[in-house]
């Protein structure tokens, strides 16, 4: 398996923070190419979430390692906590869409 090819590939992500202080974010975006880890690969994610409730929250981290699907191709585990603003700060995790390298 050649898995500098396989590695070469994002990812597009979208989710929805918890509801915190009464209202969520949405936070979407798109992976760095993927980084070898072993037998297995995970991408780098930044951003900030969507302005709601007159103010943002960023976010980052590392993806889970790549988890396979029956069908073909993988996706990723994302899980995490945003930056503390205005007096909270909201979690989130989900997988990320399907990538087909």
């Amino acid at each position: 398996m050649n898995y500098a090819a396989e590695i070469y590939h994002v990812h597009h992500y979208s989710f929805r923070t918890t509801f915190e202080d009464g209202h969520t974010h949405r936070m979407f975006g798109i992976t760095t190419p993927g980084i070898l880890r072993g037998n297995t690969h995970v991408h780098h994610y930044h951003g900030a979430t969507t302005l709601d409730d007159g103010h943002v929250h960023y976010y980052g981290g590392v993806t889970g390692p790549a988890i396979y699907l029956l069908r073909g191709g993988h996706v990723h585990y994302y899980q995490g906590v945003t930056t503390f603003n205005d007096r909270h700060r909201h979690a989130y995790a989900g997988n990320d869409s399907p990538s087909y390298p």
